[in-house]
């Protein structure tokens, strides 16, 4: 799969790679049409938008997988999505990367919280035992059929044990066959440089609006020693602002006239969505096909 390719070699560039959360296939396609070179496939934004709830795995792997499938159909450069806690054990793993795999994701992240799983920026996570963890990695390094299938490996372990732990953590799931690394929820950029010191992969960063890690651009993540920034919920925080303020001027104004600049209109939107290549195909132009 070309995507796959494509996450590899940003991966392995000297760029740090900047990959913006999508909660559905239209904000996705909307971060592909800004330029940037991948999307995240944020399980927060996920839970949001289809359920209307928190991050707290509600979701199930098959509802997951069907979201990522249209999400990664909709785009052309690659998806990252989250996994959760792989939805079991190790066996339970095994299916899981092959079903991301099948849906069309260049990367797949898993995390080392008990289930049920909470956000990682929210108090009360708790970690299973970091072998068991590393079991995990392994069955998922055995089970993809894609080389180029990136599995990165999170450590939810800092809040609640420190930094030495979620570092020694990090250094067995890259023994275990992790291809990056990701330490969750580290407070501070003299623990983000630690971090990037001790391990022998890349590592990804979290900027989360208003979590527990400062908030930092790419190119101080970069300069950290970081090869991916994700900014995962950005967008669908904008989405419920956005949505929101319209909401309340249509309550109070009874029209939406107030709000014209402030949202695409008809036709742009049919642009954004692709319109026009569907009447091609109705003329009978396959070419773009």
């Amino acid at each position: 799969m070309e995507q796959r390719k494509q996450l590899r070699a940003l991966v392995e560039a000297p760029e740090i790679l900047v990959l913006p959360g999508a909660y559905d296939a239209l904000s996705a396609k909307i971060m592909e049409q800004a330029g940037f070179d991948g999307v995240y496939f944020t399980g927060y934004g996920q839970s949001a938008s289809s359920l209307g709830m928190p991050d707290v795995g509600l979701l199930t792997m098959t509802e997951m997988t069907e979201r990522a499938a249209r999400t990664a159909a909709a785009l052309t450069v690659p998806l990252v999505c989250d996994g959760d806690t792989g939805f079991g054990n190790a066996v339970n793993v095994v299916r899981t990367v092959r079903e991301y795999e099948r849906a069309g994701a260049a990367a797949i992240q898993l995390e080392d919280q008990t289930f049920p799983k909470k956000c990682g920026h929210m108090t009360g996570r708790q970690v299973i035992p970091a072998e068991e963890m590393a079991e995990k990695l392994r069955a998922a390094a055995a089970a993809r059929q894609d080389p180029d299938f990136l599995i990165i490996a999170r450590t939810d372990a800092r809040t609640t044990l420190g930094v030495e732990e979620a570092i020694r953590r990090a250094q067995l799931y890259a023994e275990a066959g992790a291809d990056l690394l990701f330490v969750e929820s580290l407070e501070s950029a003299e623990e983000m440089r630690e971090v990037n010191r001790c391990l022998p992969l890349p590592t990804v960063a979290n900027m989360v609006e208003g979590g527990r890690s400062p908030a930092l651009t790419a190119a101080e993540l970069q300069e950290l020693g970081y090869a991916v920034a994700l900014f995962p919920v950005a967008s669908v925080y904008a989405a419920a602002w956005a949505v929101r303020g319209l909401a309340d001027t249509l309550r109070r104004t009874g029209t939406t006239a107030g709000w014209s600049g402030q949202m695409m209109d008809f036709a742009d939107f049919n642009r954004l969505v692709g319109l026009e290549e569907i009447r091609r195909l109705e003329r009978g132009d396959l070419s773009g096909l």
